[in-house]
This record gives structure tokens, sequence and C-alpha cells, in this order.
């Protein structure tokens, strides 16, 4: 795991560009503090910081071609490098270390970007051949490796794992992406691509990046993509027999490190499995990581957690994150994130990963499985209404991939704390088209539309953000109600919730892996029949059949899906966060800028019933946001520590 960042333009080597690239790579620091290096000539300046986890003492970076022609440098893991290795060793290729990196770097020099269909792992890079002047850089498929860029007014293209490092080019300046922020308003994340500073861009999950010396704009292309063919000859035992052994491996491959590997652990299904299968694998024991709050049993799951500790004796450390900790370090963590965080998990999980860093350098996390598997609660709200409209109208819309009504009443109560949504769901647009329907779904828009300030609001046009959304939403090949709402999250909220997943354990220096991202585990999830992978409109009913003999009863019997539930209200009303978040909301410099209405945000603060729910979060967590990257502080190119 590491921090890489890059200058490809021209008089590269100047002291100048020379002290841009060093700036950049000193704002990341964090992402690697085992070592660092540059490479450079007259067309290119790379930088990498490295946290070493595989072959220590070798494989630094920038690594370069025997003969000095190709640079990499190479921010991830690639988990089958060992597989990689012997082929390419078969093939007569020779290896001066035991590193990834070096693995990464011959199969590029031997197949150029048709090399990438064999990685399986985690990754962001960039590769530049010196002769031709030209750069490949390759982001993996679900995006779980950061990797922004950036064209200069004079031509240079920039790159680097984090937003912040691309400011220290003199020729930028921090600048709000308008469109950009209607998405967030939107989504509390942006859409494939998009950031909310004007002119930085992500390499989308599963693209490439190329560009040549002269091109005016790199050329952007997917190079993985997931195919949502239904396979009508999986049964039902298949699937559980062949996902079960796709999940050993996944988390078999992710435990191989040269130094400590330990778990998250919530307390629920996800996690659980992944600690369950690295307990089995691990010759020593496991360490493993879990986060609570006790200010009422509902945000307390370390019950649950200690009885998966305890029945593979794992030693479970327990974190208590506090008011006070909340208010110290949020300005911090947005910081951190380069843009607002779509929800206050970040923080407890921060805590957490501070905590594990402690006692390993990776950590292993259950992150992906609802997005892959059906796991949000939305998915069954959004196969009521199809029920009930194929059963009032006499439809199937998805033929006989289709749940029943009398299939999904059983699953229904789990629903129960979710009616205020639904109620809202159902006020309008009902059986309308599946896209309509889980647009409004997804659209926090009206939760703060009550907020904005009138030239805001008179500047959005939800026509366009649907836009938007509908050509992400239809583009996996597929009838399926159920696929197409997770292909969707796939690409946009999963990139969003990995954001968070790496930036508060590279804020500590610590690796985290998602075994559950596995490209194999996804192709299979995409085409396993709806009516098998979400049987009576049971939350991930395939995977949870899969792994029901890992956990305990307790575990998989649970209901209450909990997510990471900060108590924000609770905080407010016993006056432990209120004076920090007036004193952020209804400052001058909040109420200034034109994002909010003034008198409609210091009523909803002011009034007697008010409640710290999602639509406060989103408001301080953008102003915050301003704070931190619009007001003076990158005008300075300044750098913390």
């Amino acid at each position: 795991m590491c921090g890489i960042g890059g200058i490809i333009g021209t008089n590269c080597q100047s002291p100048e560009k020379v002290r841009i690239l060093t700036d950049m790579m000193r704002s990341m620091a964090h992402r690697g503090p085992d070592g660092e290096g540059q490479d450079g000539d007259e067309y290119h300046v790379f930088g990498h910081r490295r946290l070493a986890i595989i072959d220590l003492e070798h494989g630094h970076q920038p690594m370069l071609s025997n003969d000095g022609n190709l640079v990499l440098v190479y921010n991830g893991e690639i988990y089958n490098y060992q597989k990689l290795r012997q082929q390419l060793l078969i093939k007569g290729v020779r290896f001066r270390t035991f590193s990834d990196t070096e693995v990464l770097l011959k199969l590029l020099e031997a197949h150029g970007s048709s090399g990438l269909h064999r990685l399986n792992g985690m990754f962001a890079f960039a590769l530049y051949n010196k002769q031709e002047r030209y750069l490949l850089c390759a982001r993996d498929p679900f995006g779980i490796k950061p990797l922004y860029y950036t064209v200069t007014s004079e031509g240079e293209l920039l790159f680097a794992s984090e937003i912040k490092a691309l400011f220290f080019h003199p020729a930028l300046s921090v600048q709000l992406n308008q469109t950009a922020l209607f998405e967030y308003l939107t989504f509390q994340f942006c859409l494939e691509g998009s950031s909310l500073f004007q002119g930085i861009h992500a390499v989308p999950p599963g693209h490439t990046l190329e560009w040549r010396h002269g091109w005016e704009q790199p050329r952007i292309q997917r190079y993985w993509t997931v195919d949502y063919t239904i396979n009508d000859r999986y049964s039902e035992d298949y699937a559980v027999d062949h996902l079960i052994l796709l999940l050993q491996d996944s988390v078999r491959q992710q435990l191989v490190s040269d130094v400590p590997v330990g778990c998250y652990l919530s307390g629920g299904l996800d996690s659980g499995v992944v600690t369950s299968l690295s307990a089995m694998h691990l010759a020593e024991g496991l360490h493993a990581f879990h986060g609570r709050f006790t200010e009422t049993p509902s945000y307390d799951e370390s019950h649950h957690a200690q009885a998966i500790a305890d029945q593979y004796s794992i030693d479970l450390h327990v974190v208590t994150p506090t008011a006070k900790q909340f208010v110290d370090l949020l300005p911090g963590l947005i910081h951190a994130m380069d843009e607002p965080a779509a929800g206050p998990g970040l923080f407890p999980q921060y805590l957490v990963s501070k905590a594990a860093r402690e006692h390993v350098t990776v950590i292993l996390s259950g992150l992906g499985g609802d997005e892959l598997f059906g796991g949000y609660a939305r998915y069954l709200v959004a196969y009521l209404e199809q029920c009930l409209k194929g059963e009032i109208f006499e439809t199937r819309e998805e033929g006989r991939h289709i749940l029943t009504l009398e299939s999904i009443i059983t699953n229904l109560p789990l629903l129960r704390q979710y009616v205020p949504m639904l109620q809202s769901f159902w006020q309008e647009g009902l059986f309308a088209a599946m896209d309509r329907r889980y647009f409004r779904l997804v659209d926090r828009c009206h939760l703060l539309s009550t907020l904005l300030h009138a030239d805001l609001v008179s500047q959005y046009d939800p026509e366009t953000i649907f836009g938007a959304f509908r050509d992400i939403f239809h583009r996996a090949a597929t009838g399926s109600y159920l696929n197409k709402m997770t292909a969707f999250d796939q690409v946009t909220l999963l990139p969003a919730l990995l954001q968070v997943e790496d930036r508060v354990s590279m804020a500590v220096s610590l690796e985290s892996r998602v075994p559950l991202l596995d490209t194999r585990l996804a192709a299979m999830a995409a085409t396993i029949p709806p009516r098998i992978k979400y049987k009576n409109g049971e939350l991930k009913y395939i995977f949870r059949h899969a792994v029901r003999n890992l956990l305990p009863p307790s575990v998989m019997q649970r209901k209450d899906k909990m997510g990471f539930p900060v108590p924000l209200n609770e905080w407010w009303h016993a006056g432990q966060i209120r004076e920090f978040v007036l004193d952020t909301l209804l400052s001058e410099r909040c109420l200034g800028r034109g994002i909010f209405d003034r008198h409609a945000l210091t009523r909803l603060l002011e009034a007697k019933n008010f409640r710290f729910d999602r639509q406060v979060w989103g408001v301080l967590s953008l102003e915050i946001w301003f704070q931190q990257f619009f007001d003076g502080y990158y005008a300075s190119k300044r750098i913390v520590s």
C-alpha cells in the first residue's frame, strides 16, 4: 500500500518540478512511511511513498525495467502475483526481487494493457515508456485504490493517489465543480469520474488512462466489466458450493503478507465471514478490531462480535469513540477524505483503524457483500413495490425472475424501521418505471432542498441528474431489477465507500484489503439467477446460505442490520457536540457561501424538536469540506503532518 504521484510534461528535471513533486509526495507521507523514491527525465518525474508489505527489503519504487526504458509506480497488492510470477518464469522472464511490484512491471512489459485481465488484486499504477513518451495508468475493477488526474493549462498531466497532492502544482487552483456538487447533494457522492473540484477527475474503476506527448486530453477506456448474462444451469446447491470455495480462496490469497494481518469485526455477516475464514487459515492467533458506542443498546454490536471471537479464539480489541473525539477529529478526517463523506461512519472507522495499527499493518474488511449480493433494505422496498405492481396490473416485468408477493411477505418485518422512508417513497411516483423508482430510493436531495439557497435551487435540474443516473442504471445488460440496482451501486456507491476505507486506513498507514471484492465473486454473483440469489426477498439469501455454518446462530439470525451508526442525535441533546455544530453551521462564512439558505438553516438548528439526522450530517460534512479546501488552506500550499 503506497502513495504515488507524477508529472508528465516538459522540463521535468528542473528544480521547480522536482520541488513540486516533492511537496506532492510529502503531503501523502502517511500512505508510505517506510520509504520514498523519485525517477525523472526531461518529460516525466514520478514519486512514490512505500508502506512495505511484501518483500520488505526489495520492491522499492519507482521500479525500472532492465533496460531502464519503463518506469512504474504502483499502489496496491496483486494477490495472484506468485502464480503470475511462475507463468512468466516459464516463459524465460527473470526477476531480481520477490515483490508483486516487479511481477506487475514484467507482466505489463510482456503484455501491455491486455495483461490487466490476468490480475487479481487492488491497484492503481502509472507506467511510463520513456522512448515513446507514453503513459499508461489503470485502476482496479472496483476502485479499491484511488487515482486522480488533471491536465494543467500548460498542457501537463498530473496524477496522484489523493486530490490534495495535485494542488501543490502552481498552475492549479481550488475551484468548485457545480455539476458534481449537484450530484453530491443528490446522492451524497459524485458519479463516475467526477470530483467536487473543477478539472480534477478520478480514473473510474476498471478503466485505463492513456497519454502521449502532445495530446490535449488523456484517453479513458474501460478494460473490465461484469457480464450479467444469467446462468440458468445454476442450482441453489451448486451456487452455494461454488461460492464458499471462492470465498475461502479469496481470503486465503489476501492473507499473504510479510507483516502482521488482522480483521475488522463489526458483528455483522460480512465482516464475520471474512474474520472466521481468516481464523481458519492462520496458524497463529488472529487479532480483530471492533468499534461500539454505549449510549444505547441500538449502537452496540459488541456482543455479536464477541460471540464470533469466542467461537474462533480470536483476540478482540474493542474501541469506544467519544463525542469529544468526534469534535476534535472530524475536520482532519474530512481533510483526509479530500471530499465530503457520505456518512459519519468514517469517524469510528478511523479510530478502529488507529487501534488496529498498534498491532497489525494489514487489515481485512467485509466491505462489498451488500453491493454484490443484495444486502440493502432499499432493494426489499423496491421489490415490494415491484410485487404489488405485478399483482395489481397482472404484469411481470422480469418474467420468471421476479419475486411473488406471497414469497416476499415473510421478510417484510425487516422494513419496520424504514416505515418513514416507505411513507415518503410512496407519496408520488408509485409504480413508475424501474429507473424512476430506484432513483427516488437513492435521491437524497429532497432532504437538503429546503435548506439550499434559492440561487442554487434555481440552477438545479433534476432531469439532468436523473439522465446521468439513468445512463448508469441501464448500462448493465440485464432485465433483472435486482441486478440493475446492485450494478448501479457497484459503480457509484461502492467506490464512495471504498474511498472512506482507503483514507481512514491510510491516514494511520494501515493497508485495508477487501476479500469480498474479488472479480471471481463478482462474476459469479452477476450470473446467479435472481430467483436464487434473492430467494423470497431475503437480503443476500445465497450468500447467507453459503456461510450459514461459519457463524454463531445468534449472528446468522440477526434482523437488526446496523452499518456503523454514530449517536450524533444523542450527543447533540446531551450538549456534547452542539457548540461545535452551531459554531460551524451558523458561522458567517457558512451562511455567506450561497450554498444554504440562512434563515432555513438557522430555523432547523434552533428548532425545539431538532433531530441530528442524515440531512444535518450532509450539511455539516459539506461545510467542513469548504473550510478545509476553500478557506485559504491551499492558497498557501501549506503541508501539515
